[in-house]
């Protein structure tokens, strides 16, 4: 197994993170420091550390979703020691980590889990995933706009961002807008707006992969059942697929 796919499995962080973390010298293979990417292990025998802490597999995969606040880092740890969304799980006691990304002023759905294989696909634009956003927007918003966003919009650094929008509210103040996006780009909804000349005061995700935090409060998380897990893999190939791809 790959060492990434492995912290991944373990419930470390995503396998993108957790390149990051082999290339910042943070992990140890058998009490070496690991130089590169691409190292392959053998999970029975090897003893693996992160920042010192022995890395071993769950005994099995947990799947979570969490109504996240604003003001809330999704990330598993920050040197200037700001909150993060673990802060949030304490009565977990599982390790896992939050599948994509969600800025600190966002609010809404946030996935978590110790499953690498549908966390990586759950996160990756490959696999078209659906996350629903509410957007406040500063003034009254055009109909133009929605053309704009279904034929794309250049957010800077030639990045096209595609999704669907609906106006659910337009007034001089303020107005509401709904949007539907499948890449998950850093602070791709703002970048939209920006793009536009709106400016997006509140941001909330009320759905991701179809999952909602309905009933929830700020704050709290649950389990997923297993209906809903098995809808997850169903919708990003895992089900049915495992003989053609586990990813990279």
């Amino acid at each position: 197994m790959r060492l990434n796919k492995y912290l991944s499995a373990a419930g470390v962080a995503s396998r993108r993170l957790a390149d990051e973390l082999i290339t910042s010298g943070r992990v140890t293979l058998n009490g070496e420091v690991v130089a590169r990417l691409g190292v392959v292990i053998d999970e029975s025998k090897d003893k693996i550390t992160v920042d010192g802490r022995p890395v071993v597999l769950p005994p099995g995969h947990v799947y979570l979703v969490l109504n996240k606040p604003r003001g809330y880092l999704v990330t598993l740890k920050d040197d200037f020691g700001r909150q993060t969304v673990l802060d949030l799980l304490r009565a977990c006691r599982e390790r896992v980590f939050p599948i994509g990304r969600l800025d600190k002023d966002t609010e809404g759905v946030l996935l978590l889990t110790n499953d690498g294989d549908l966390g990586y696909r759950l996160a990756h634009p490959k696999y078209g995933v659906e996350k629903v956003y509410i957007a406040t927007i500063e003034g009254r918003v055009s109909p133009e706009m929605v053309e704009r966003i279904e034929q794309g919009v250049d957010i800077g650094t030639g990045e096209l961002a595609v999704g669907q929008a609906e106006i659910v509210s337009a007034a001089s103040a303020k107005s509401v807008v709904q949007l539907i996006l499948k890449e998950g780009r850093k602070r791709e909804v703002k970048r939209i707006f920006e793009a536009l000349g709106y400016r997006a005061t509140h941001l909330k995700r009320i759905s991701f992969a179809g999952i909602s935090a309905s009933g929830l409060r700020l704050g709290d998380f649950r389990y997923l059942n297993a209906k809903e897990v098995k809808i997850l893999k169903k919708k990003t190939g895992l089900i049915g697929s495992e003989a053609k791809e586990n990813g990279p």
